[in-house]
């Protein structure tokens, strides 16, 4: 399906307002609280998972080139800035890149050198990710900070989100690796000593992987069991814990794709992985206050470098 550039900047009247999307339903997105959690909701979230990735062959046009490896690079760069910038979730720029995928599955960008399109269509996810799982969203001009080369006025966002949506068929509780991980980590560390590290490193791990076009051939429940692996190899109780254990954690899950995956993750994060071996010690409960950066006003003239 194409994209029309001029439907992109056509007018259309709609408020910003996140309250559109909060309808009734499946919350697939949020963390479960119990490691006894009904084996039969988990193997739900395997059996739908699927329908919340791009199709099968998505990463497979960017090795042919018939999508921009680079193009989509700078998008989920800039991305995890502004998820940096605003002290937002990682599940937020997860679903922006979720988002993202999906939109570009179905539907073609227009060719514009300028990269423009990209820059739109990663505000507008971005924007709806942020409505869906952040209690402050910043305004649509005060979104567009860290290097955006252009500024989209509001009701072009706003035309963009619906775009979105539409494509996506309103489907943004999307079940991801985040759906996965509590319950992973609890099978993982009955104990509950190192859970919390477990989750906290597996998180990096998955949004310091999101750039790499390779991930999208993996689906949720097996990037959180990789990433789990990978992060379980900084604890010297967990050395021994391989893949046919992490493949017993839940049906639906396959060895061979947590491998292969984890192999994939492991090139790509031993840059990231701090030079020492990270002092563990078990989890103590300490309560803390997220300290997030106000939303203040932005220029609306175009930055003259970007990362875009």
């Amino acid at each position: 399906m194409s994209f029309s550039c001029s439907e992109c900047c056509s007018d259309l009247l709609c408020g910003e307002d996140s309250g559109i999307l909060t309808g009734d339903w499946t919350e697939c997105s949020s963390d479960f609280e119990s490691p006894a959690e009904d084996e039969e909701s988990i193997a739900g979230l395997i059996e739908e998972e699927r329908k919340y990735v791009p199709g099968i062959d998505y990463f497979q046009r960017f090795h042919s080139q018939a999508l921009d490896t680079s193009a989509r690079e700078k998008s989920v760069e800039w991305i995890l800035k502004v998820q940096r910038y605003y002290d937002f979730h990682p599940l937020t720029a997860y679903l922006s890149v979720n988002y993202l995928d999906r939109f570009l599955y179905s539907h073609r960008l227009p060719a514009a050198t300028s990269g423009w399109p990209m820059q739109l269509l990663s505000v507008a996810c971005l924007s709806l990710a942020a409505k869906m799982e952040e209690p402050l969203v910043p305004s649509l001009l005060d979104l567009q900070v860290e290097g955006a080369k252009y500024i989209f006025e509001p009701r072009t966002i706003q035309r963009m989100e619906l775009l979105v949506l539409g494509a996506l068929d309103w489907r943004l509780r999307s079940i991801t690796p985040f759906s996965f991980i509590s319950i992973f980590a609890y099978k993982l560390d009955s104990t509950r000593t190192y859970t919390g590290f477990l989750i906290s490193r597996a998180t990096e791990i998955i949004l310091s992987n999101i750039q790499e076009a390779n991930f999208l051939e993996y689906w949720p429940s097996c990037i959180a069991a990789a990433t789990l692996l990978c992060a379980a190899n900084d604890i010297p109780k967990f050395s021994v814990v391989n893949a046919e254990h992490a493949e017993s954690w839940c049906d639906g899950l396959s060895k061979d794709k947590i491998v292969s995956c984890y192999h994939l993750v492991q090139e790509i994060a031993v840059d990231n992985r701090p030079r020492k071996r990270p002092k563990v010690v078990p989890q103590l409960r300490v309560t803390s206050t997220r300290a997030r950066r106000g939303f203040g006003d932005t220029s609306s003239s175009s930055s003259s470098s970007s990362s875009f």
